[in-house]
């Protein structure tokens, strides 16, 4: 799998046209960039093994290149996020009911009379839980995409404090005695640098649809 810096833009309308063309390999490109580690996160989370899940992002990325042409930007109909998490929560069931059937194979269970099958129950593609994974995965890439964006914003030694004392949890007498600087630059390069995250995330969250 590619592993791209910005790893996460939300799609913009544009590009969805664009990918109406099949023959469009920058757009499908851009598509398969911005998404992979997306799809593929939640079908670890899921259950599924690594070649599973990268199975999955390549099935999900086959699966909207045929339906892009179906596919509607309407706001009040649902945005794009839910549709590719329809489409990828089918490529994931598909793989966990394979799983469960090999099990069932090797480890045949009673005949039951009544009752759902183990398939059906536990690999039903509406588990809530599956629109949680997809709901985390989607905010931890979209947090990714926005501290990559700030860090080629801000100077080396200001990204460096913020890297020590937020992301790294460094204790600030650590990270003053770590870099040579004050507790107050420390604070300073905190509050900077969050703000700017945060304004980065609010931006990024504007272009989905």
């Amino acid at each position: 799998m590619p592993d791209h810096e910005d790893s996460f833009i939300p799609t913009r309308r544009s590009l969805l046209t664009r990918l109406k063309d099949w023959d469009d390999q920058e757009s499908w490109k851009n598509f398969f960039n911005t998404y992979w580690k997306l799809i593929y996160g939640v079908a670890v989370k899921s259950g599924l093994s690594d070649p599973e899940a990268q199975d999955v992002v390549q099935e999900t990325v086959v699966s909207v290149a045929k339906k892009m042409h179906e596919f509607e930007y309407d706001p009040a109909a649902g945005s794009f996020k839910s549709w590719l998490l329809l489409i990828t929560r089918r490529r994931i069931t598909d793989h966990l009911r394979k799983q469960y059937r090999q099990v069932e194979v090797q480890q045949p269970r009673p005949k039951e009379t009544t009752g759902t099958s183990t398939v059906e129950r536990i690999a039903d593609p509406a588990l809530p839980v599956l629109d949680r994974i997809w709901d985390e995965e989607w905010a931890k890439n979209l947090m990714d995409a926005a501290i990559q964006r700030v860090k080629r914003q801000v100077k080396a030694k200001q990204w460096q404090i913020f890297d020590f004392y937020v992301l790294k949890k460094w204790p600030v007498t650590k990270v003053t005695k770590a870099l040579g600087v004050s507790m107050a630059q420390v604070y300073l390069a905190k509050h900077r640098v969050a703000r700017l995250i945060k304004q980065e995330l609010e931006s990024l969250e504007k272009k989905m649809v």
